[in-house]
């Protein structure tokens, strides 16, 4: 006589555990993937601290009619290069500070950038408050 098992066993694979885990996978990697951004512009933002640095800045301006200022003293575009050059040889933990009116269009900005990622300084992009 033969006993035959209640309690039998069955060989089904549940999915609801493994769909879960997919899923947080591919959150975790929906969220990181966000905050790798390969292109954007290396910039030194300006830091909020109580200490005051005894760094030099250079300023550098552009106003709304396209004029371009270093250290409030007006410049043309074909200049700007060979007098940042001559200002920074000094020290090369100096800054440059870019004041750009919202008006103008970026690539003005970008133009000025590309001078200093060109000759390796550093670059702040200068902004109020709100």
């Amino acid at each position: 006589m033969a006993l035959r098992s209640r309690n039998k066993v069955s060989p089904n694979f549940n999915m609801s555990s493994m769909t879960d885990i997919v899923f947080l996978l591919l959150i975790f990697f929906m969220l990181t993937s966000t905050l790798v951004s390969p292109n954007a512009l290396k910039l030194l933002l300006p830091s909020s601290s109580s200490q005051t640095l005894a760094r030099q800045t250079v300023s550098v301006s552009i106003t709304p009619d396209l004029k371009y200022y270093i250290n409030d003293q007006q410049i043309e575009f074909e200049f700007m290069e060979p007098m940042l050059i001559k200002k920074m040889a000094g020290n090369p933990d100096n800054s440059i500070v870019l004041h750009v009116d919202k008006s103008i269009a970026v690539e003005e900005a970008v133009k000025v950038m590309d001078i200093a990622s060109r000759n390796k300084f550093r670059m702040v992009l200068a902004t109020n408050p709100k």
